[in-house]
């Protein structure tokens, strides 16, 4: 057992289960509301509502000061003992007997589910003794899902005093960069991101309208007429990460230098090889003009030390048409894009990056439909994007790719991204070409 002292009371942390298969840790709050109201600042005048209150007893502002408190470095996905697996999403619960819900069940589905949750809502009776008194507003509440730690608790820092729609201290300025810093990877593509500043802030209106405007400049808002399939399905495993840190890999392994980025997007990949100063020319290409500018916002071209801003160039090209700016690198990669293709213009796309630009090392990433069966909550037959012309299964990628090293003389390998299903694969397949 440790207990913890904190400003507002102790927060006690033990384990109620360990063992091979399972792990519980509990953290009980102590509260103190009455200790609390006396060492206010003010004129003296108190509520009622100070004094009697459901502070002590749920899950609010105050869990969330004390999970930084106790679960700092958890939070931060740090560990020095296992790293590998502070970064690894693993089947993970959180159980909570009583949260303030204003909004319902509806309002907690609508935060937690985007975020891939199973989500399991409860609604707590006024009194158990008095049943015709109905429900109030709080709600037990369980999150169960294929994530990683920090993930998750960052998850519950953030909504639980959204759910509450209270905070237990003044919010000012500092709460922007409270709220982006964790919501950092999430809070910009979240399809409640406005209820959730307006909340957080405590509806100051020009704190939330702030904090929405610097969300939007992390990356291109999604389009509010096309449900985010493709996010919510993945977010489980974060195909996104392990996608990219296969990519890296691989341009490392080939000694890639010089690298082109086809169907750049907001320019992840882009940031993640900047880091690395072994590859000395990072090229940016996509079709869409705004997803260049949010590519270049991304990078922070206009801030960017000379020497690291040097490397970086962002042009806007249809990847159908011949381009001879393409010619001449050691490798290209086309990550989720060849899928927003129509199958017809497949063979253009070929002669211009294979045929043309013909770089050494060629990757590219796609769905694996094959394994499509293992998303529960993707209806049969249908695609993980509305805008995904197509999805193929293993033996697809295959045969397409025999033929792409056939006309332009290159060789394939594949490689799986993601949990690899003994019986359907991958949930993403990677082709590496080489010349």
């Amino acid at each position: 057992m440790q207990r913890f002292s904190l400003p507002f009371g102790e927060a006690v942390v033990f384990f109620p289960e360990a063992s091979d298969e399972r792990c519980s840790v509990t953290l009980l709050m102590e509260i103190d509301p009455v200790g609390l109201v006396r060492r206010a600042r003010g004129d003296g005048a108190r509520r009622i509502f100070d004094y009697v209150n459901d502070r002590p007893y749920v899950a609010s502002s105050f869990l969330s000061v004390a999970l930084v408190r106790v679960f700092g470095s958890a939070m931060r996905g740090a560990c020095e003992a296992r790293p590998e697996l502070a970064v690894t999403a693993i089947p993970l619960s959180a159980e909570l007997p009583a949260v303030p819900a204003r909004g319902g069940e509806s309002v907690v589905r609508r935060l937690f589910e985007p975020l891939g949750y199973t989500v399991e809502v409860s609604p707590l009776e006024l009194d158990p003794r008095f049943p015709q008194w109905g429900a109030g507003r709080h709600v037990s509440l369980r999150l169960s899902g294929l994530v990683r730690l920090s993930q998750l608790l960052t998850h519950l820092y953030v909504l639980l005093p959204v759910l509450d729609d209270e905070k237990h201290y003044w919010v000012s300025d500092d709460e922007i960069a409270k709220l982006l810093r964790h919501g950092e990877g999430w809070l910009s593509s979240h399809p409640e991101r406005e209820l959730i500043s307006r909340r957080y802030l405590m509806h100051q209106g020009y704190l939330w309208r702030d904090a929405l405007s610097q969300l939007a400049e992390e990356d291109v808002p999604p389009d509010p007429d096309v449900p985010v399939v493709e996010e919510v399905l993945e977010e489980a495993v974060r195909l996104q990460d392990q996608r990219l840190g296969s990519v890296v890999a691989v341009l490392k392994a080939a000694s890639a230098r010089r690298v082109l980025d086809l169907g750049c997007g907001s320019g992840e990949l882009i940031a993640l090889l900047l880091r690395d100063g072994s590859f000395e020319e990072l090229v940016g290409v996509d079709i869409s003009t705004r997803s260049l500018e949010a590519a270049a916002r991304r990078l922070r071209l206009d801030r960017l030390p000379e020497g690291k801003r040097e490397r970086i160039r962002l042009f806007q090209s249809a990847l159908t048409y011949r381009d001879t700016r393409l010619v001449g690198y050691d490798a290209a990669v086309l990550v989720e894009v060849i899928e927003h293709l129509d199958p017809l213009r497949l063979a253009a796309l070929e002669q211009n990056v294979f045929g043309s630009a013909r770089p050494g090392t060629v990757v590219i990433t796609t769905p694996n439909a094959d394994y499509n069966v293992r998303w529960e909550t993707l209806p049969a037959g249908e695609r993980r994007h509305p805008d995904h012309r197509f999805e193929w299964g293993r033996g697809q990628l295959a045969d397409w790719a025999a033929g792409v090293c056939e006309r332009f003389g290159y060789s394939a390998r594949f490689l799986s991204v993601g949990p690899d299903d003994p019986d359907v694969g991958p949930p993403t397949q990677m082709a590496v070409f080489s010349r």
